[in-house]
Order: C-alpha cells, then sequence, then structure tokens
C-alpha cells in the first residue's frame, strides 16, 4: 500500500490559531505528527485536507 502526502491544515477550537502542515496519508488516516496548539490544546480541533 503506497503512502500519499496530503497539505492539512488544523485550526484549534479555543484560541483559532491555524497551522497548515503536511501529513501522510495511509490507510484511511492522516498523520502529520501535531500534538498540541500553543494554548496547550491537545484535543479540540478542526482538521482539513487539501486533496
Amino acid at each position: 500500500m503506497s503512502t500519499i502526502r496530503v497539505k492539512v491544515t488544523i485550526r484549534c477550537k479555543q484560541c483559532g490559531e491555524r497551522f497548515v502542515l503536511k501529513g501522510k496519508k495511509e490507510k484511511g488516516k492522516i498523520e502529520t505528527g501535531f500534538r498540541q496548539c500553543i494554548c496547550s490544546n491537545e484535543h479540540d480541533f478542526d482538521v482539513e485536507t487539501d486533496e
């Protein structure tokens, strides 16, 4: 199975900070390595891909 590189936009729902990253799409899941926002939020995000 091949790994697809995708552009991912992550927006924090608590402070509104936005991050644009490259991620790997494999088996329907996207992995970017992103762990937490600068406001210490670890769970409440909007995640969008540009495919």
